[in-house]
């Protein structure tokens, strides 16, 4: 079906469908393809190994993931994979064609009801006293946050919550301190927080470091 609906989108040409993941994947290396949809669970070959494999040595093809099976983790761990767009399985066709229009223009899509997961014993413990809570930026999901921050704003984020230095941080992305600095002050702007602690809050609450 998406095959199909593929097909007759204007300057789309389908280049081939493949039922499991070790044969696409030979398909795209043999022959690079601009854009590359991919489920996860494939017979063979999962997924995020095929997206790996692609992202590693065809840098320029862009990454459509669809999933029925989306959890709480798996937007920003595709994010870290390079992928462009995530689509659940269960959304509309025309989901999928405004993805792949977004991700060919050389955007992102993700559309998937992820929320984020409650650690365990939070959810099964009674508090016994209830303090206030103070608003320290938007209770968000991994989606949320693809919207609100780009690509490199969510990996200096990201390294920002797990406790790396601006200059560690310039170390491992290969960019200047002042750089980061700038990223980490546009994050904090765009996600209204003040300080280091509400952003790993926030970085939390988006799904992007395990709490």
């Amino acid at each position: 079906m998406l095959s199909s609906a593929l097909s007759r989108v204007r300057g789309l040409v389908v280049a081939g469908t493949f039922k499991d993941g070790a044969t696409g994947l030979a398909h795209c290396l043999k022959d690079p393809p601009g854009l590359l949809v991919v489920d996860l669970y494939l017979p063979g070959m999962h997924g995020l190994e095929v997206i790996r494999e692609v992202r590693k040595k065809l840098p320029a093809t862009r990454i459509l993931v669809l999933t029925g099976h989306p959890d709480g983790d798996l937007p920003a761990q595709l994010i870290e994979q390079g992928v462009h767009g995530l689509v659940d399985k269960s959304a509309p066709l025309n989901y999928v064609l405004q993805a792949i229009e977004s991700v060919i223009a050389g955007g992102m899509f993700f559309a998937a009801h992820v929320p984020p997961k409650q650690p365990a014993a939070a959810a099964g413990a009674v508090a016994s006293k209830v303090e206030p809570q103070v608003k320290t930026g938007p209770v968000t999901t991994s989606v949320d946050a693809v919207q609100i921050l780009s690509v490199r704003e969510l990996e200096v984020a990201r390294l920002v919550a797990e406790g790396y230095s601006s200059k560690e941080i310039a170390d491992r992305l290969d960019l200047s301190v002042r750089t980061v600095e700038k990223h980490r002050a546009n994050i904090m702007d765009k996600i209204n927080v003040r300080e280091v602690a509400s952003l790993v809050r926030w970085c939390i609450q988006a799904g992007l470091v395990k709490s």
